[in-house]
């Protein structure tokens, strides 16, 4: 099992931050491996929704696609896969810090399989040193930009 935990404090209001960061079409911007988004069901984003991306992690391309399963708007929203080698869940939590800052967690687990078994320490290892960048990504965009 990987199960990985980032978190980062960043100085704008909850809303604004759920607002970008359940946005689909702006995960390019933030997420360094994360090269395009495709809608498969209508927006906005909401139980149900399906969203595909294509990425690079490890030196592969990926392809696969997230099903929102729980979403609760300025608090949190789950998605999950079951497509591919490491079917994975995505966590998103948001809380209201200090007057007007957000406390982001960002949360990656999954169970591997077959050959992935055997990797799935470095994966982990991997994925948390790309969620910090992505984070760190995150909150230099959102504290730059007010009209984000």
């Amino acid at each position: 099992m990987v199960d990985v935990l980032t978190e980062i404090i960043i100085e704008r209001p909850c809303q604004d931050v759920a607002r970008y960061t359940t946005d689909p079409e702006n995960a390019p911007s933030w997420y360094v491996n994360i090269e395009r988004v495709e809608w498969k069901s209508p927006p906005p984003l909401r139980l149900g929704s399906e969203v595909a991306f294509v990425a690079e992690f490890l030196g592969r391309r990926l392809a696969y696609t997230y099903r929102v399963t729980a979403f609760v708007p300025g608090e949190r929203l789950v998605m999950a896969t079951t497509e591919g080698p490491f079917p994975m869940e995505t966590i998103y939590e948001w809380v209201s810090v200090a007057r007007s800052g957000t406390r982001m967690r960002l949360r990656n687990r999954g169970r591997p399989a077959g050959f992935s078994t055997l990797i799935a320490p470095f994966v982990a290892w991997s994925m948390r040193r790309a969620n910090r960048k992505d984070l760190a990504r995150l909150k230099e965009i959102l504290e730059r930009e007010p009209r984000l």
